[in-house]
């Protein structure tokens, strides 16, 4: 009901195209100009609809790529084969075209400084968009908070942000970021080649111990694996924060 409530009060508003990236082969970063955007807490995400020549009109929800405190509004959205609004976004849409939006929405899978930590991100495929964003406010505010990330994606060219995520570990002792690689792996790979499992945690995550703050984004079947490992691990069930959307194979 509190859901439908802030939904109730978000209305619709046209977002112009201005830019793309294209972050993997099915994956692209979309920049959009908003004339009346109220602000965005990292982890947050969108409503966008799309109104077909008939009237027919799909709506999906995506997760905003960007800090509160960047310049750019974005949206990353990966190209799911059976959809009906992503293959749209990734592969029709032009600059200068606009799309419906309704947002932000979200007050659960977000992160403060306030919050605390340490931090513990752990992302599947797309699932990494809002933990992106959470890296970039943390950046941004100059948190001292130390963070993990460990990024699940099936092979080196599907890393979304590959450059970026390397970048944020090697600007800040307090940032470490673990790949691991589920289908296949280049030669000479120095991160992990498995899926996400019980013992991978083990290997990655803040000990139980130190009570850290985790996030966990991606595919359900990859949520409920990680979440329920972490548990497993003597992780404290309220300090697990959870999105999941449907799979995509990761």
């Amino acid at each position: 009901m509190a859901r439908a409530a802030v939904l109730g009060r978000l209305s619709w508003q046209l977002a112009r195209v201005s830019a793309f990236t294209d972050e993997t082969p099915d994956v692209r970063s979309i920049v959009l100009d908003l004339s009346a955007w109220p602000g965005h807490r990292a982890g947050q995400h969108v409503d966008v609809r799309l109104t077909a020549e008939d009237g027919y009109q799909a709506q999906r929800s995506y997760s905003i790529a960007s800090a509160p405190e960047d310049e750019q509004f974005v949206l990353t959205v990966e190209r799911l084969g059976d959809g009906e609004v992503s293959p749209y976004l990734v592969d029709e849409l032009r600059p200068g075209d606009e799309i419906e939006l309704r947002g932000p929405v979200g007050g659960y899978f977000v992160w403060e400084d306030s919050y605390g930590g340490p931090l513990l991100l752990v992302g599947g495929g797309s699932g990494v968009v809002p933990l992106r964003a959470m890296l970039r406010h943390r950046r941004a505010i100059g948190s001292a908070v130390p963070v993990r990330l460990l990024y699940s994606a099936r092979t080196y060219k599907d890393i979304i942000y590959r450059d970026e995520l390397m970048q944020l570990a090697e600007e800040a002792d307090e940032v470490d970021v673990h790949f691991t690689l589920t289908r296949k792996q280049p030669e000479g790979w120095r991160g992990y080649g498995r899926r996400i499992d019980r013992e991978l945690l083990d290997e990655v995550a803040w000990p139980a111990s130190d009570e850290p703050l985790t996030y966990v984004c991606g595919p359900t079947s990859f949520v409920e694996t990680a979440a329920s490992a972490l548990v497993g691990l003597g992780h404290e069930p309220t300090r697990i924060r959870t999105e999941r959307f449907g799979p995509t194979g990761t």
